[in-house]
């Protein structure tokens, strides 16, 4: 039975995040920045996305996302290892994650309220709001940034992964117009979207949604696709690393502002060539190592959540050493 005011008994939690507030045991190559929860039900989401192992007719794991296990735990354990991780500064922020069932909102606008009430740390919530009211409840909640996943970079491609031809409830077109209404909400820069490279797009076709992303005042952050067991994309290829370094340096000139899409040049499979920006300048930026790195929310850095520990590292969740710069630089492919 739920507890009081709508907060649901139990929340998952990621394995990393689990260690960090002290839920579990274990050693971290990498520890993450970020505290992340995901709403809980017993039973799949109402969606059926075909990455995704909560989906609806997925085969996989109930405590899986992506390649993480989130176990269950009783939501007043979890709220106490929030506190005290507030006091060693352990975490830096709260993202909460939903899965799609009708009594999301109220578990989301609970867990908000009562995770602000244990800790001032700043909270961002990732989910499919549906509706321009369920934005302002997390707003007027404690919410400080919203995540709504567009994850596909075309129409086609969303209809056919996420969409009504995947047996889900979402269209494009009306997310981007919810993507529209938070930032009305929440202000531009507090509202994020998620693209995960690989699911068949063009590296032009994924460019010019980052950049309609920009210009509404959206946030995008990528990742790789990661093929999951059970899921209806199993058998799904991840992207190849030079792609996916290429769409990352590309979506960090975008969001900074030295360059816009309409600038960059491609190759007869439209392919990045040019960048738009004069060659020392792209230089710099390729050598601060910065584009490389997990983007999203700040202090988001979701240690191997695309990847194993022993690489391709696609988002690397913390500084990168002079080495794996260099090997960044080379997978760019540039001539």
């Amino acid at each position: 039975m739920p507890l009081n005011h709508g907060l649901p008994e139990k929340v998952r939690v990621s394995l990393g995040s689990a260690i960090v507030l002290g839920l579990l045991s274990g050693k971290l190559d990498a520890q993450p920045t970020t505290a992340y929860l995901m709403t809980y039900r017993r039973g799949k989401c109402f969606a059926n996305c075909g990455f995704c192992p909560q989906a609806r007719k997925s085969q996989g794991r109930a405590d899986m996302l992506s390649r993480v296990s989130w176990p269950a735990f009783p939501t007043n354990l979890v709220l106490d290892g929030i506190k005290k991780t507030a006091k060693n500064r352990g975490i830096k922020r709260v993202c909460i994650q939903a899965l799609n069932y009708p009594e999301v909102f109220a578990h989301l606008k609970a867990l908000v309220k009562a995770v602000s009430q244990h800790a001032d740390f700043p909270i961002s919530v990732s989910c499919q709001p549906l509706n321009p009211e369920n934005i302002r409840r997390l707003a007027e909640a404690g919410a400080e940034r919203i995540g709504i996943p567009l994850d596909a970079a075309t129409e086609e491609i969303f209809n056919r992964v996420k969409g009504l031809s995947a047996g889900g409830p979402y269209e494009m077109k009306k997310q981007l117009a919810l993507l529209r209404e938070a930032v009305k909400i929440f202000g531009r820069g507090k509202v994020t979207t998620h693209f995960i490279v690989g699911l068949g797009e063009t590296e032009k076709e994924m460019v010019h949604i980052i950049q309609k992303c920009v210009d509404i005042g959206v946030l995008p952050a990528l990742f790789a696709f990661t093929p999951v067991a059970g899921t209806a994309l199993e058998n799904w290829k991840p992207p190849s690393i030079q792609q996916y370094r290429r769409i990352q340096l590309a979506r960090h000139l975008i969001v900074h502002g030295a360059a816009r899409a309409e600038a960059f040049k491609f190759d007869g499979k439209d392919r990045i060539i040019d960048f738009g920006v004069e060659k020392q300048t792209l230089k710099h930026i390729i050598l601060s190592g910065t584009p490389f790195l997990t983007s999203g929310c700040p202090d988001c850095n979701r240690p191997y959540y695309n990847e194993k520990p022993g690489g391709p590292i696609y988002n690397y969740p913390r500084p990168m050493c002079a080495e794996e710069i260099r090997k960044a630089a080379e997978e760019l492919t540039l001539t």
